[in-house]
């Protein structure tokens, strides 16, 4: 099969409000891609080429634009950003956080095929065209709206405050140990976001004794026992990547191809939807959240590449609750045993298991349909050496996790140097 190679991208910087700026998702587009041919160094003739020939197609993930701005048919929407895309075969993927995610799976697929040399992956969100309680109710449609969500105010915190209590029963943890690892994570995220220029919270303050302090007037709850503190954030944003086939790479590019990061594995699984069924179905397994695992091995074993060779992870902590248990997921720990690794600082930015140098979601920030295509550009940027002040120092592979709803749907990709 076809090796996909990664040639670059680009994100939108995630602090930005673009309502307030007067600006809606044409301009948003415009800037990203833009950026991202720039800094791939592949031009608009060379993109309308490969559309008469056959050898290029888009993916546009997003979860929910008809809500947030009003606007469905996305994949054609394109043709709005510039003429360069009028006739190129392209279509929206959804599947909720995980949307770009999806986008990638869909254009490796085509990739490894064969039958394009060339695939533009972008993924974005527009969320604060709303209010705060509007906003978590579109978001609840990615959970049993009739059943998790309706009339609930921010419906998503109490799920994954629902995840946090579990844990601790599944277990047996000691509670303010458990709390006490939640808010380093955030602390960890915090501080990595500060390294970040395009990270929505990189002038934003939170030290590890704010964090512990939950159900404060500086630090309200929002869900059990989860406070703002361990929340990501609502954002704007768009990310953008170009994968291209080995052969392509080689044939434009030269010698550069060799450097240029391979996706050498994907794992995708889903678990029952309703967060209930998801916990009576794992009870007797090992692990709170079964089919994140199995991705993760699943991406190990296609790849051949080892859970000890990972040396950095971008994950999905839309919540510390959902970071903390992705932690024995990749094999960093065992299942139970989590705050381990958090109290070693292992996770930390100069630990040996890195976790989000980004700042991740609640660093980085959120873009529903951006999140998964903004944690592969980070892995890229990880294993080009263009992480900037976040840079970690000798990585050769590194995974992202990124779900959609409670962890319903689960995607793995490891990326990796040559060799």
């Amino acid at each position: 099969m076809e090796n996909v190679l990664i040639l670059g991208g680009s994100q939108t910087d995630f602090e930005r409000n673009w309502k307030k700026e007067g600006k809606g998702y044409e301009a948003l587009l415009k800037e990203v891609f833009e950026d991202s041919i720039k800094e791939c160094n592949i031009s608009k003739e060379e993109i309308e080429r490969l559309n008469k020939e056959n050898k290029i197609e888009c993916f546009v993930g997003n979860f929910i634009a008809e809500n947030y701005i009003e606007q469905g048919h996305l994949g054609a929407l394109l043709t709005n950003v510039d003429k360069c895309f009028y006739g190129i075969p392209s279509a929206r993927y959804e599947a909720a956080c995980a949307s770009g995610s999806v986008a990638i799976s869909s254009a490796i697929s085509k990739i490894k095929a064969k039958e394009i040399e060339v695939a533009i992956v972008i993924g974005f969100e527009l969320m604060k065209t709303v209010d705060s309680k509007t906003c978590g109710d579109y978001l609840g449609k990615a959970a049993i709206y009739n059943e998790e969500s309706k009339g609930i105010d921010l419906p998503f915190p109490k799920l994954f405050g629902r995840l946090a209590d579990e844990t601790i029963k599944k277990y047996n943890l000691d509670k303010e140990r458990y709390l006490n690892a939640l808010a380093k994570i955030s602390e960890i995220n915090y501080n990595n976001a500060k390294r970040n220029p395009n990270a929505q919270t990189r002038k934003w303050f939170m030290n590890l004794k704010n964090a512990q302090n939950r159900n404060t007037e500086n630090n309200p709850s929002v869900g059990g026992m989860l406070s703002v503190s361990d929340c990501s954030q609502v954002t704007d944003g768009a990310a953008m990547l170009i994968l291209v086939s080995e052969e392509y790479a080689k044939n434009n590019y030269g010698s550069i191809y060799k450097t240029l990061p391979i996706i050498k594995g994907e794992g995708h699984r889903n678990a029952p939807m309703r967060f209930s069924d998801k916990i009576e179905e794992s009870k007797n397994n090992e692990y709170i959240l079964p089919w994140t695992r199995l991705a993760v091995v699943e991406a190990c074993n296609k790849s051949g590449v080892s859970e000890n060779e990972i040396d950095f992870f971008e994950t999905h902590d839309c919540f510390t609750s959902s970071e903390y248990v992705a932690i024995s997921c990749f094999g960093i720990t065992k299942p139970g045993e989590e705050y381990i690794a958090i109290e070693k600082n292992e996770i930390s930015f100069e630990g040996k298991k890195p976790i989000n140098p980004s700042g991740g979601l609640i660093g980085c920030g959120h873009p529903v349909g951006a999140t998964g295509v903004r944690m592969m550009l980070d892995l890229y940027k990880q294993l080009t050496g263009k992480a900037g002040g976040y840079q970690l120092k000798n990585v050769k592979n590194g995974l992202m996790l990124n779900i959609g709803g409670s962890a319903t749907t689960n995607y793995v990709f490891i990326v990796g140097k040559r060799g």
